[in-house]
């Protein structure tokens, strides 16, 4: 049976770790680790395995993927889908008495452990929250705090409202968002595109004394677009 070096290999061309993808099945990374050894998930896991790579249980049984063409395989995938953010992970939220969403707010302090909680619903439930009214409710919102003077004239301090962001290519050159990434944390910088052409955002500063620098795809985790600040 080739389910398990299918795992695998899938995983590894939509450029998903383990963690990441464990994370999305809400599994452990070492359990995912013995899927792709030897160890055959339960169904209802291997459902999930499914809809996840964007490839049928049929396939996964039945089919040694390792063998297709480059050609085959790009037909088979649905690897924009990684691109666009989509298939990462559900958003965590919190909601009111009647349902409705929150604004959840990440303080300075909390930026910290927001890389390692911000899929957690538990934590996120733990960090304060409010309502803004006057927001459109069709959108998720969170207020991050902004830490340095790198988005000036934006200061230090000041709180931003951001709107999330799933489609990931929907991201404009230039314009101000809010990026969580595997190595730098909650970065709050100017946007460029450039995940079609190389997988790649980059990440330029409003205060010309910090250099530019670019993301690879894989490590984001989050993008929220910035909408207004407040003092």
């Amino acid at each position: 049976m080739t389910l398990n070096t299918n795992i695998k290999f899938i995983r590894k061309k939509k450029n998903l770790t383990q963690e990441m993808l464990a994370s999305t099945l809400g599994i452990s990374r070492s359990k995912l680790a013995g899927y792709e050894s030897s160890v055959n998930p339960p169904l209802d896991t291997l459902v999930k395995i499914s809809d996840t790579l964007g490839v049928s249980v049929d396939i996964l049984l039945r089919e040694d993927l390792s063998s297709y063409s480059e050609y085959k395989l790009r037909e088979l995938l649905e690897t924009d889908q990684f691109l666009r953010g989509r298939k990462l992970r559900i958003l965590a939220t919190t909601v009111d008495e009647q349902g409705r969403e929150l604004i959840e707010v990440v303080s300075q302090r909390a930026k910290a452990s927001y890389l390692a909680g911000f899929a957690d619903p538990e934590y996120i439930s733990e960090l304060p929250r409010f309502a803004l009214p006057f927001l459109p409710t069709d959108k998720k919102h969170r207020v991050f705090q902004v830490d340095g003077d790198s988005m000036l004239p934006i200061p230090d301090g000041a709180w931003i409202v951001c709107e999330y962001v799933d489609d990931w290519l929907a991201v404009k050159d230039g314009e101000r968002y809010v990026i969580v990434t595997e190595q730098d944390g909650v970065t709050f910088k100017l946007a460029y595109n450039r995940i079609q052409s190389e997988e790649k955002l980059l990440l330029c500063s409003a205060n010309p004394i910090y250099p530019p620098f670019e993301v690879e795809i894989e490590q984001v985790r989050e993008i929220w677009k910035y909408r207004l600040a407040m003092s």
